[in-house]
């Protein structure tokens, strides 16, 4: 079943466009992109779920279509629009998945509200970014200094640059463009906002369920980092893609809706 394009209205006359696919009395599963992206970011992974399982992939504030207002570009305020999203749908409680960096937003709901949260699924999240050198270089050499429009050929290399493995070319076209809608003051707000982020002393908080999936291609996360946040948080298992990018998600879809599934019928068990 092709997913259907909607879209939900939180207070403030933010509007968050979302598909929705599955069975709606199926397990909810909440898919939270990376920065900069959309809800196209799953957009090879959704149709490998079964139909069975009730899959939502939205896009958060500033990004793709959605509305773009001054402020509210922290991961937490972006945990706080995933609980009125969820509040408006009537979800009472989902799976959780966060693609890169979506996975500290993610991890922040958890945190936040357990007892909204059946699962949590991290793929290629970084334990954290805060007092780290590289995202600091790219902070000062790079996002800090970035005005509308966007440079597309910064966008398109830093696209490329989580792939260690082919995906279509019009799949990534369609990522770039998607960067490409979201304003120079949103990027800076977004990647200040994971930056400044110190939920990585709280993850022994989550009592929810964790799957963490990593690529050992990964440019930007070593391995290193990974047993940290599988170490940090208790109730976690860790696998690991060989020769997955930091995008594997986008490389390798089947494999990761698979190991998707397993983890969600393995928690409803």
């Amino acid at each position: 079943m092709a997913p259907v394009i909607k879209s939900a209205e939180l207070p403030g006359k933010v509007v968050l466009p979302y598909v929705e696919q599955g069975d709606v009395s199926g397990v909810p599963v909440l898919f939270l992109h990376a920065i900069a992206d959309s809800w196209h970011a799953f957009e090879r992974l959704l149709p490998h779920l079964p139909g069975y399982i009730h899959a939502i992939a939205l896009t958060q504030r500033g990004h793709g279509d959605a509305s773009r207002p001054e402020v509210g570009y922290r991961p937490r305020d972006f945990a706080a629009d995933l609980l009125v999203f969820m509040d408006i749908l009537q979800l009472e409680a989902a799976v959780i998945i966060g693609g890169s960096s979506g996975g500290i937003i993610a991890r922040r709901f958890a945190i936040d509200h357990p007892e909204r949260t059946l699962g949590l699924v991290l793929l290629g999240s970084p334990f954290t970014l805060k007092d780290k050198p590289g995202p600091q270089e790219l902070w000062n050499s790079i996002i800090s200094k970035m005005t509308d429009p966007v440079d597309p050929r910064m966008v398109r290399e830093f696209a490329e640059d989580t792939l260690a493995q082919p995906v279509p070319q019009d799949f990534l076209e369609m990522l770039v463009q998607e960067n490409l809608k979201v304003p120079a003051r949103v990027w800076k707000a977004t990647f200040k906002g994971l930056m400044e982020d110190d939920s990585s002393e709280e993850l022994n908080k989550i009592r929810a369920p964790t799957l963490i999936i990593w690529g050992d291609r990964d440019a930007f996360l070593p391995l290193s980092d990974q047993k940290a946040l599988t170490e940090a948080i208790s109730c976690s298992q860790f696998v690991v893609y060989p020769g997955g990018g930091h995008a594997f998600y986008w490389e390798e879809p089947v494999r990761v809706a698979s190991d998707i599934v397993a983890f969600i019928e393995e928690i409803a068990d």
